[in-house]
């Protein structure tokens, strides 16, 4: 039997990595997110604060441009990345499961049966969101929320040389402000 993924990309605040969990627990196979963390500092050599903090940065910063940071070769981010390909394309081989962010939607693309998903919100939904999950910072909920997605459009636009967040790189795109984090969840279900 051929495993069965389902990818997670989500605006920061959305609830994609709730929705993730919720998901895999409704069918029973495994989640991954933070854990990926783990696999990738365990493979790379790095610690995982390392990891965490490279976590989505692209090595060209925020102008996300393939060709910005190549001229002296390869990064510890594009190691990294070589791990966390690998990582995720083995997880594939392995079992069916559910893997929030780190471009896993691009990386199995064109190896694995997929099912990719791309979580969004307004941003009032995302700032009380974050305020009630992650609690209050010196930034203010929006400047957190510009500054992470910017990152990780920026990331996917090197590592994958197309647009985060367009709905034509995803088979489904869902509200979570409007449908609410457990019926996402549950479309998602219906739709394995």
């Amino acid at each position: 039997m051929k495993n069965r993924i389902i990818t997670i990309s989500r605006e920061f605040g959305s609830g994609g990595r709730t929705i993730g969990k919720m998901t895999a627990q409704m069918l029973s196979i495994p989640c991954y997110d933070s854990e990926l963390i783990q696999e990738i500092a365990r493979e790379s050599g790095f610690t995982e604060n390392y990891i965490k903090d490279a976590d989505e940065i692209s090595p060209a910063g925020f102008l996300g441009s393939a060709f910005a940071s190549r001229t002296f070769g390869p990064t510890n981010e594009d190691y990294i990345w070589e791990i966390q390909r690998k990582v995720i394309l083995d997880l594939a081989q392995k079992e069916s499961c559910v893997i929030v962010g780190r471009c896993a939607d691009y990386i199995l693309k064109d190896t694995a049966d997929c099912l990719t998903a791309f979580i969004h919100a307004d941003l009032e939904f995302r700032e009380k969101r974050i305020v009630s999950v992650y609690g209050e910072r010196t930034e203010t909920p929006g400047q957190r929320i510009r500054k992470k997605d910017k990152r990780r459009s920026a990331y996917y636009r090197f590592y994958t040389d197309t647009n985060w967040g367009y709905a034509e790189n995803y088979h489904i795109s869902l509200d979570s402000g409007k449908i609410g984090i457990e019926r996402c969840a549950e479309i998602l279900r219906l739709l394995y």
